[in-house]
């Protein structure tokens, strides 16, 4: 339920910060019309529809790379990748020594 809430929530900011930024700028460099609140939203989902089939096109050859990167790495090349983004992310001890395996 608090996840639909934070949704929503973010949802209706990103629509008023559309709704603002159109209303601050179009009609003063284009001279187009102001929107509503309800027309930034449709803009949105509108905009989605149009552009989501190029960033499923390249998220894909990111997912792919990194599935052959990960598939020729060795246990210990995993674990030590593991533990550098762990504590680069935070997730890891910050005292905990990152062992180095290339010479």
């Amino acid at each position: 339920m608090k996840m639909v809430l934070l949704g929503i929530l973010g949802i209706s900011i990103v629509g008023l910060i559309t709704q603002v930024l159109w209303n601050w700028l179009v009609p003063v460099l284009f001279a187009g019309p102001l929107i509503t609140f309800w027309q930034a939203l449709g803009l949105l989902l509108l905009s989605k529809i149009l552009l989501w089939p190029l960033s499923k096109r390249h998220s894909a050859g990111k997912s792919n790379y990194w599935k052959q990167k990960w598939s020729g790495m060795t246990d210990e090349e995993k674990a030590l990748f593991r533990q550098k983004m762990k504590n680069k992310c935070g997730w890891g001890s910050a005292t905990e020594p990152v062992k180095n395996t290339e010479q």
